[in-house]
């Protein structure tokens, strides 16, 4: 199968459906996600032809400040989720259902994830957990709400589990693999979940696995496009590699900037009116 490059006809592309998405596990295709927040970056990103993007509730920490995921709430989480839908014409968009949506019981559940479909223009929920979630991913299923399930280590749960840690409990991952994908879930992320167990819960289950900090052998990757890009002030998890160092690079163009402004250079006379 061929892979699409950044220069390709962005305009010629096909949506990536549900089914695609799917179908890339059966036909070896490699996935590639990355998250996105604004209509510029999430544009940009839809422009190099991956497959999925990600409106995480990643933005908590990465563009309000928070230390952990938990205090976005759904309507801060829709507001970034529409121009990220609008912006994108090729990749499938997933948005993160904040916490405590998806714990409120199935009803309130299906009412929160169908307003994201209603006004984002996105095609799919991510809902954290597994086996304790298959009633709740049934019923957004059953209304007709795609879902990706989200197994190993839970952001929104890093309370109970005590911190961010690599989660290793063979049989309690594989069950919660297991009855994500039976109560319907098209996709299941894993992460922070050694390498060999993510490649066994991956051929273990139907639907691809999308991995972040869990090896080679899943069915496709995630990254926070912060970490990713090198934007991301202080630590970054061991699981990130990063691309670029776009911190730096802003950094030196203010400061650039600023010494232009100061010296009286900028504006000069290409860029002023007469």
């Amino acid at each position: 199968m061929s892979y699409p490059t950044s220069d390709s006809n962005t305009a010629s592309r096909q949506p990536i459906t549900v089914p695609k998405f799917v179908g890339f596990k059966a036909a070896g295709h490699k996935i590639s996600m990355l998250t996105a927040y604004d209509y510029a970056l999430a544009s940009l990103l839809d422009s190099t032809g991956i497959e999925g993007i990600l409106v995480g509730d990643s933005i908590s920490m990465v563009v309000q400040g928070h230390s952990t995921t938990l205090p976005v709430t759904l309507d801060e989480i829709i507001y970034h989720a529409e121009m990220v839908g609008r912006a994108v014409r090729h990749a499938l968009v997933v948005v993160d259902m904040p916490f405590p949506a998806g714990h409120l019981g199935t009803h309130e559940a299906v009412a929160s994830a169908g307003r994201i479909l209603k006004e984002t223009r996105c095609q799919a929920v991510k809902l954290e957990g597994g086996a304790e979630q298959a009633g709740v991913i049934a019923a957004l299923v059953a209304a007709g709400i795609p879902v990706m399930a989200h197994c190993g280590l839970r952001p929104q749960s890093v309370h109970v589990l005590g911190g961010y840690k690599v989660q290793r409990e063979r049989e309690r991952l594989l069950f919660d693999a297991r009855a994500a994908a039976d109560a319907g879930a098209f996709a299941i992320v894993l992460e922070c979940i050694p390498a060999d167990l993510a490649t066994d819960i991956t051929a273990a289950v139907p639907v691809p696995t999308i991995g972040i900090g869990a090896g080679a052998g899943c069915d496709g990757q995630v990254l926070v496009s912060h970490d990713m890009l090198g934007l991301t002030e202080g630590h970054v998890p061991r699981f990130v590699k990063t691309y670029a160092n776009l911190r730096e690079t802003i950094c030196e163009a203010v400061d650039r900037y600023r010494d232009d402004v100061r010296a009286a250079r900028f504006p000069d006379e290409g860029t002023t009116f007469h």
